[in-house]
């Protein structure tokens, strides 16, 4: 079987220009096939355009020459949220089943094993989708895929939102399907897939096709180019490393930041409890550990998102309220839409500037590369251009301590980068960064200390400067 356009053009409301112009891809039964390109350059559109989903689904103008759909395909979205059909895991991998005229008798034991497949080992599966963590989700939806057993897989960062551990994982279970499966990557965490696929099909900012070839001619020839347009590479971030210089200073006198027997829950669901801890000004922390494990609870706590309890206090005053912990702690949530309140990318980040806001603005559009999208509504935006649209409307306030969660998935190097180093510097200016992440990278490069989770509790506390380190025990109470 061949999927395939001729001759694509894709034109999105807002957007004075063509996507893709006159774009022609064509691939065969069995090709994996990997799309590389900076963020915003409509790899995910074209995948929805290959799949179908666009027009049928997505009624997004386009025009095209010609057009093979297969019969059958399977769709793993970049946000799991929009991957889901029911409200609980045994009855979502049902449905797929009972589209595919599975018979009920047979339906339990094919749930479980596509679940153990992605690493979700469910005593009972019948649990509220929402009560899980992002990463969870994301196996999640990559299971319901997988019992579809469709024609052509297409994969749009399967793993985006997962731990290390979780996405090796992932990306063995992918290997082992069937080698005739026909798969469509987008993926930038290279290092997982590269070796994997059979070609990679390189992009530029504009959609343009640069390359298609073989993965080891596409790195051979084409790195320049790779590191012209930001574009994930093996190797970048030991490059990134050799260039960086670091210079780490904190105000170790008097905590700005002190929590107390904080603890925050879901219902009656304790999600996080935490004894004590102090922050000073000018440390940037990072939060790890496994999917599920109370990282995003950690954050949600201090926000006073989450029914809390114990105390958060910020120069000695504390926060009782998501009101006045807003006005001391600036926050993105890991899913980008949840910060969105207005209708353009322009309105959203003028949204919390008081004064020279045009300047303000357009020079934070300009550096991310967003301008020419101003006008264009934030749902409208690539997953990657969202997350930079909601941390540029974090940082415009005068809060001193950032909570970031995930801020850098979905992003190319060049943007990643550029984010880290902005950090990097109002975190010299004082500002506390706590962020939580599975990327090693970050953690062994621009982390001061690390804060390990693990169901609910923290149990590492450790200095990344002198490499100290300080393990917790839970403690009955």
């Amino acid at each position: 079987m061949k999927v395939g356009v001729t001759n694509l053009r894709v034109k999105y409301s807002g957007s004075s220009e063509l996507l893709f112009k006159d774009l022609s891809l064509h691939i065969q039964k069995g090709e994996k096939v990997l799309l590389l390109g900076p963020s915003g350059c409509g790899k995910s559109t074209l995948l929805q355009v290959l799949s179908g989903l666009i027009p049928a689904a997505v009624p997004v103008p386009m025009k095209v020459e010609e057009k093979v759909i297969a019969e059958s395909a399977g769709y793993v979205f970049q946000d799991p949220d929009a991957q889901f059909c029911m409200p609980y895991v045994d009855e979502e991998m049902a449905f797929v089943l009972e589209n595919r005229g599975v018979s009920r008798g047979h339906m339990d034991e094919l749930i479980r094993k596509n679940l153990r497949k992605v690493g979700l080992n469910f005593e009972n599966p019948h649990v509220e989708i929402s009560s899980l963590s992002q990463g969870m989700k994301q196996r999640l939806a990559i299971a319901s895929v997988l019992s579809l057993e469709p024609d052509v897989l297409y994969l749009d960062e399967p793993t985006a939102l997962l731990d290390p551990e979780g996405t090796d994982d992932v990306w063995e279970t992918i290997k082992r399907i069937d080698e005739n499966q026909t798969m469509v990557i987008v993926e930038h965490k290279v290092d997982n897939v590269i070796d994997f696929v059979d070609r990679v099909v390189l992009f530029d900012h504009d959609g343009n096709i640069l390359a298609d070839a073989d993965p080891e001619s596409i790195l051979s020839f084409y790195k320049d180019k790779m590191k012209e347009y930001g574009i994930w590479y093996p190797g970048v971030w030991d490059e990134h490393k050799q260039a960086l210089t670091l210079k780490r200073s904190t105000n170790q006198t008097t905590p700005l930041v002190t929590v107390e027997n904080l603890k925050g829950y879901r219902g009656k669901n304790c999600l996080i409890d935490i004894p004590g801890l102090a922050i000073h000004e000018g440390e940037w922390i990072v939060v790890t550990g496994e999917n599920g494990a109370g990282k995003s609870s950690l954050l949600l706590s201090l926000m006073r998102v989450l029914k809390t309890t114990g105390l958060v206090c910020v120069d000695g005053e504390e926060l009782h309220s998501i009101k006045e912990a807003r006005k001391e702690l600036a926050f993105v949530f890991q899913n980008p839409e949840f910060q969105f309140v207005t209708n353009s990318v322009y309105d959203e980040l003028a949204y919390s500037i008081s004064n020279d806001v045009h300047e303000k603005v357009t020079n934070w559009l300009t550096e991310y590369d967003l301008l020419e999208l101003q006008h264009q509504h934030p749902y409208q935006l690539s997953t990657g251009q969202k997350r930079k649209l909601s941390v540029g409307t974090a940082l415009f306030g005068d809060q001193r301590v950032l909570l970031l969660d995930e801020p850098t998935f979905g992003q190319d190097a060049k943007n990643t980068f550029k984010l880290l180093q902005y950090f990097e510097e109002i975190r010299s200016k004082g500002t506390i960064i706590l962020m939580v992440t599975h990327d090693r990278h970050i953690v062994e490069t621009y982390a001061m200390r690390e804060w390990v989770v693990s169901e609910g509790k923290l149990i590492c506390d450790r200095s990344l400067n002198s490499r100290e380190e300080a393990i917790f025990h839970a403690v009955d109470s």
